[in-house]
């Protein structure tokens, strides 16, 4: 995250659980989303004893390059009267996550049609992979190392890969340097495709089982 995540409580005692909550929400949001410029989160106690609902609001403001924001709120109403504020802090986060997660969606999408009209697919082997981070890298024919997201991996296929899988996959220039989208699985490498009689993904020279 460009700027560190803001959190605000408002007549809610600040503990360790509450900030260790938060943390970990805020992580697992940047594993749908690991471009999100800023994020401010506000938890507050809105009632003593409300009529109905619960006593606690929780706000969470999100701003996604180019220039999207997203909005996230939790109140929960009275069929869920009095429910504790990690229950609030939760109900909000699984609110932004699926906001982020069709704004991720979309822009995949976006970005996938203006490679297939603008760059040529080429091959890659996987060389590294952070499962729970939601990321990895992959080494070209030339030696680049090019960044990958979960996000970019076909057919939800990212548990799938091993270091040394083959894939397909278009190029593009992201935030922080080359950046791979629309990635398939092809194969392992030094592995024959049915009966051909070259094979279909060659390791690059420096290649390490």
């Amino acid at each position: 995250m460009k700027v560190p995540p803001e959190i605000t409580y408002r007549n809610v005692d600040k503990t360790n659980a509450l900030d260790t909550l938060v943390e970990e929400k805020i992580a697992k949001l940047e594993q749908f989303c690991n471009y999100i410029s800023s994020c401010h989160i506000a938890i507050e106690k809105i009632h003593d004893r409300p009529r109905s609902g619960s006593p606690y609001r929780v706000r969470i403001d999100l701003t996604v390059p180019p220039g999207h924001e997203l909005v996230a709120e939790s109140n929960p109403s009275d069929i869920n009267q009095y429910a504790p504020v990690d229950a609030v802090i939760r109900d909000a986060f699984n609110a932004a996550t699926q906001q982020l997660r069709k704004l991720t969606q979309r822009q995949n999408e976006h970005d996938k049609g203006q490679n297939h009209d603008n760059a040529m697919e080429t091959t890659a082997l996987v060389t590294k992979l952070f499962r729970d981070e939601g990321y990895g890298f992959l080494k070209g024919l030339d030696g680049q190392e090019i960044y990958f997201h979960r996000n970019s991996v076909l057919h939800d296929d990212f548990d799938r890969l091993e270091i040394g899988t083959g894939v397909h996959f278009f190029l593009s220039q992201g935030i922080e340097g080359p950046q791979a989208s629309t990635v398939k699985i092809v194969d392992k490498p030094g592995v024959r495709a049915g009966k051909a009689d070259e094979t279909l993904i060659e390791p690059p020279l420096d290649w390490k089982e």
